[in-house]
């Protein structure tokens, strides 16, 4: 078997002016919010007396809101800068 001496290329590498997507970079910066939407929820549940506050509640949602935006933006990010087959 004849080893391979050509990189493997990265999705989107080939699109003229289009920076190549890393996917673990990716991956890693999807983990990292969803740590933070982890560390949300567990405030929340840690301060009871904020549980049943309304306006901790609305806080908590927003908050969650905001990370999953940004999280749907990284991946729409990536989506857009690779050639859809």
């Amino acid at each position: 078997m004849v080893p391979m001496s050509t990189a493997i290329p990265r999705p989107g590498e080939h699109l003229p002016g289009a920076a190549a997507v890393d996917p673990a970079e990716v991956e890693e910066r999807i983990d990292g919010l969803l740590t933070r939407l982890d560390g949300i929820a567990e405030h929340a549940a840690t301060n009871r007396s904020e549980s049943h506050d309304p306006a901790a509640v609305v806080e908590v949602l927003g908050a969650q809101a905001r990370l999953f935006e940004e999280a749907h933006d990284v991946l729409t990010d990536a989506l857009a800068s690779v050639d859809k087959v």
